[in-house]
């Protein structure tokens, strides 16, 4: 069981998930500074110096912050779109040109419609010659 356990560990899936979290993780903690520290205060400018992310309101003891809400969704958006850009990049690098189709190896009589050679210019089967 311990053998099968390591293999399923270093199989290339698991180690590549692995480091997709770790890098995802980071990458995470600078969209996220980003979309706080640049983009937010730029957009909160632009309508009217609103601050997102003090956003709030009370409903009796309990208080809404609205505003981080917000700005988790531009977050995941920002995020997203990125996400979104860098994989299709990536798909754009691996594409492969199209195969062009190989060249027929046989060809069917006129008189009988069997199959025959390419190369062949007299028909097997039924002896007619063929152009």
């Amino acid at each position: 069981m311990l053998k099968e356990f390591r293999a399923f560990i270093m199989r290339g899936n698991v180690m590549d998930l692995a480091v997709g979290v770790i890098i995802g993780g980071a990458f995470g903690k600078i969209v996220a500074s980003l979309v706080n520290d640049i983009l937010m205060p730029l957009i909160g400018l632009l309508i009217g110096g609103i601050d997102f992310s003090s956003l709030s309101f009370t409903l009796g003891s309990a208080t809404v912050a609205y505003g981080l809400f917000i700005n988790n969704i531009i977050d995941f958006l920002i995020i997203a779109l990125v996400i979104f850009l860098m994989v299709k990049a990536l798909n754009n690098l691996q594409k492969k040109p199209a195969a062009t189709p190989a060249a027929p190896a046989t060809k069917e009589c006129p008189r009988c419609f069997s199959t025959i050679a390419i190369k062949a210019t007299r028909c097997p089967n039924c002896t007619s010659e063929l152009k």
